[in-house]
C-alpha cells in the first residue's frame, strides 16, 4: 500500500461511460497513426508460447512466466508471453517483411510478481510492433527518427482526444528530448536512476532516455534488460554505448515520470554474443530463436511496445490504471483508491 500515489484533490475528468468511449477512441485513433507512421501492417499474435525455444522475453530475467502444461502435446509447458520481443523478429521472418516496413499486434500478458500501485497491473496491454531495417540504419540517427515519428502519434491522438472531450487539456510539449542514461548520471549524480528520470522529465516533459541495460560508469545499470533483444552494448556516434530507451512524459496528475513505451534496434549476431556472454546466458545459443539469428535466418529489426492502457490513462488524465482496465487489486487498496476518488473498474 505504501505504493500507492495519492494526488490531492484528485477527481476524474470523465465519467465511466466518457472513459470507455475514450479507450475506444485512442484505441483506433492511436493505432492507425502509428501503422501509417511506421509502415506497419497488423497481425494476429499468440497469448502463449513453447516453454523452451527462446521465443518468450525474458524482462529483467527474475519475473516468472505463467506456465501450464498442455494434454495433446504429452504435457508440454506452454508459458504466457511476457511480451513479443523475440516472436516479432521471427515473423517478420515468416512473411517476408522488406526493409522499411514492419508489423504490429496486440500483446496481452499477465506478470503475476508486478508490485500492483497506480501503474502497474497483473494484466499488461500493449502495441508490440516490429519493423525490418538496413544494416546501414543500425546507428542512433535512425533511433531517433522513430522515435520522433512514435511522438507525433502520441501528440496527435492527445489533439483528438483534447477535441473530443474539452474538459481534458493537452499538457504534452511539441518535441521529446534525447539523453543518454550516462549523461543522467553526470547531471544527477546523487539520485536514482528513477529520480533522475522524474528531473529530466519534469525539465522537459517528454524525453527519450537512451542506453538501457548495460553497465554504467558507476558500475550500475539504468535499468535491466534481457540480453538478446535490444542492443545495448553497439557503440553509437553520440559516444555513448547503446541503440535502444524509453520513451518517458512527466505526468502532472501523478507529478511523476511516466514510461510509455520501452523500444530500440535489436541485436545483430555480434551485439548478441556480447551480451550473452556479459550477462552469462552463453547456453542460450542452442535455443531455437537464438540459432536462428546466429545462422542469418533473421532480419536486422527495430522495435518495442506501447502501453494502451498507459496511454488511455495519460490522455484521460486518470491517476490509476485500475481507472482504464479490469484486473485484480488487493481489497485494500481498492477502498483506498474510491476514497482517493480513483474509482477501480
Amino acid at each position: 500500500m505504501s505504493k500507492l500515489i495519492k494526488p490531492k484533490n484528485y477527481k476524474a475528468l470523465l465519467d465511466l461511460k466518457q472513459t470507455e468511449q475514450g479507450i475506444k477512441l485512442i484505441k483506433e485513433f492511436f493505432q492507425q497513426n502509428l501503422s501509417t507512421e511506421l509502415r506497419l501492417r497488423r497481425v494476429t499474435a499468440p497469448l502463449f508460447v513453447l516453454k523452451g525455444l527462446g521465443i518468450n522475453d525474458d524482462l529483467n530475467g527474475v519475473e516468472r512466466a505463467v506456465t501450464f502444461p498442455i494434454k495433446d502435446l504429452g504435457d508440454q509447458k506452454a508459458e504466457v508471453v511476457h511480451s513479443l520481443a523475440k516472436w516479432k523478429r521471427l515473423t517478420l521472418a515468416e512473411y517476408g517483411i522488406e526493409p522499411g516496413y514492419g508489423i504490429y499486434t496486440d500483446m496481452n500478458a499477465i506478470r503475476a510478481d508486478e508490485e500492483l500501485d497506480n501503474l502497474h497491473s497483473l494484466y499488461v496491454d500493449q502495441w508490440d510492433w516490429e519493423a525490418s531495417m538496413t544494416k546501414e540504419d543500425r546507428n542512433i540517427e535512425f533511433l531517433k527518427d522513430v522515435v520522433r515519428r512514435i511522438y507525433a502519434a502520441i501528440l496527435r491522438t492527445e489533439y483528438i482526444t483534447c477535441e473530443t472531450y474539452p474538459q481534458l487539456k493537452p499538457f504534452l510539449p511539441r518535441t521529446i528530448h534525447f539523453v543518454h542514461s550516462e549523461e543522467l548520471i553526470q547531471m544527477y549524480p546523487n539520485l536514482t536512476p528513477k529520480e533522475r528520470e522524474d528531473e529530466i522529465c519534469k525539465k522537459y516533459g517528454a524525453v527519450f532516455v537512451m542506453g538501457i541495460g548495460g553497465k554504467l560508469s558507476d558500475g550500475k545499470k539504468h535499468d535491466g534488460r534481457a540480453p538478446d533483444y535490444d542492443d545495448w552494448t553497439t557503440p553509437n556516434s553520440d559516444g555513448f554505448f547503446g541503440l535502444n530507451g524509453d520513451i518517458l512524459i512527466w505526468y502532472p496528475v501523478l507529478e511523476r515520470s511516466f514510461e510509455l513505451s520501452s523500444m530500440g534496434i535489436r541485436v545483430d549476431k555480434e551485439a548478441l554474443l556480447r551480451q550473452l556472454e556479459l550477462e552469462d546466458k552463453m547456453d542460450r545459443k542452442e535455443l531455437y530463436f537464438h540459432k536462428s539469428l546466429l545462422e542469418d535466418r533473421l532480419p536486422l529489426s527495430i522495435g518495442g511496445g506501447i502501453g494502451q492502457s498507459r496511454l488511455c490513462m495519460v490522455l484521460l488524465q486518470k491517476a490509476h490504471i485500475g481507472e482504464i482496465q479490469a484486473s485484480i487489486w488487493p481489497e485494500a487498496q481498492r477502498k483506498e483508491c474510491a476514497e482517493l476518488g480513483m474509482n477501480l473498474i
